[in-house]
């Protein structure tokens, strides 16, 4: 199940004026398209886009700065509706869920069952939903895309390589564009056409991606259903070997930690909405200091939050022992569409960023002034003596 066009649905319930009207999600000029009705689609318009591209192929939409909180509330309500009836559900995203419904079929019927359900979150939220029923993740997601706009889709068991053949390659999940591009010059264009690919070739030209990618021509996908469950807070501490009052070296451990906890956001699809500071001094005395700040996973963001707190609590000249930094208010969400006012060689430096710790490790790549500090810091470990806050 996936909201359609979530962030402009929302922003249609606040203000009906918006109906029918092309609408753009994002910040300034120099950021990028957060969300677009389907509208400014036919224009060219798309997620990702930079704003100032969008509105040059389409001048005349509307342009809203984004409501990660209002946007919350409502994928919330949403969950909320699918708990009270989903045997085993994952949110994969803050619009996107996928559902369990196996054995339902022997009782009820599992596409008659999904359309109830759409029709009463439909109902209840005002919001549009499409869904796709199949027999796992991957064909489901794509059965879904096919149904939108606010509509649903069957794929039935044995139909799925019928139901992808006629299909351009990108259509098919991680398959990007330039993956698309270096497909099509070696003639494949349709996933029918790769799906016929011997397999041994395109791991030789993919490796390990090129197994991915015939197994998804195929229709093939069997990553189950993480069930759903609503963390609400991330930390970690640090408990000095001995205790210290160099400030400098302090808010240099306080980037190391953050940076870390940042990245854990951007890996799990979510955000933040409140940061906070504790310290521990000598005498065991602890103090804490917390802010609300707009959503965000943006390393630099709470870096600078992180060290603005840290200085309005440290005022008192002690020895300090421990000091611990925790994010909390998560939602999901994907950093790249939710950071309104980030402009698209941010964005694209952090994806790099990310993309080469989540190949070669957190370690891989630091913050200069970081580069001191233990290892064990960025790894699952206290930063001196034990398990991860």
């Amino acid at each position: 199940m996936d909201m359609d066009t979530f962030f402009v649905s929302v922003e249609r319930l606040i203000e009906p004026r918006l109906l029918h009207k092309p609408v753009i999600i994002g910040g300034s000029n120099r950021g990028v398209v957060a969300s677009c009705s389907y509208e400014t689609r036919k224009f060219g318009v798309h997620s990702a886009m930079p704003m100032k591209l969008a509105l040059q192929l389409c001048p005349d939409a509307t342009v809203i700065s984004g409501d990660m909180e209002a946007y919350s509330r409502y994928s919330h309500q949403v969950t909320e509706i699918i708990t009270e009836v989903a045997p085993i559900f994952e949110k994969s995203s803050i619009d996107e869920f996928y559902l369990d419904v196996s054995g339902m079929d022997k009782y009820f019927g599992c596409f008659q069952w999904g359309k109830e359900l759409r029709s009463k979150i439909i109902k209840e939220t005002g919001l549009p939903l499409s869904m796709g029923l199949s027999v796992n993740k991957l064909i489901s997601k794509i059965a879904t895309g096919e149904a939108k706009p606010n509509n649903s889709r069957h794929i039935e068991p044995g139909t799925e390589t019928a139901f992808l053949d006629p299909m351009p390659i990108r259509k098919i999940p991680m398959i990007g564009q330039k993956t698309a591009q270096f497909l099509m010059q070696m003639g494949i264009h349709k996933v029918e056409t790769l799906r016929n690919m011997p397999r041994q070739l395109l791991e030789q030209t993919f490796g390990k991606n090129g197994t991915m990618l015939w197994q998804r021509a195929n229709g093939i996908d069997h990553s189950p259903i993480t069930p759903y469950s609503e963390q609400k807070s991330i930390s970690t501490e640090s408990t000095f070997h001995h205790d210290t009052m160099d400030v400098k070296q302090m808010k240099i451990i306080l980037t190391a930690m953050v940076e870390k906890l940042a990245y854990k956001l951007r890996s799990q699809n979510r955000l933040t909405c409140n940061i906070s500071i504790k310290i521990r001094y000598s005498n065991f005395d602890t103090e804490n200091k917390q802010k609300k700040i707009p959503y965000t996973a943006n390393d630099e963001t709470l870096i600078r939050y992180a060290k603005e707190l840290f200085q309005q609590l440290y005022t008192r000249r002690m020895m300090i022992r421990m000091i611990g930094v925790r994010l909390s208010g998560l939602v999901h969400g994907n950093y790249q569409i939710n950071l309104f006012d980030d402009t698209q060689e941010h964005i694209q430096l952090f994806q790099a960023m990310d993309t080469i710790r989540n190949k070669h490790g957190i370690e891989s790549i630091v913050r200069a002034n970081t580069l001191g500090l233990d290892k064990r810091l960025r790894e699952n470990r206290n930063f001196f003596t034990g398990d991860l806050g």
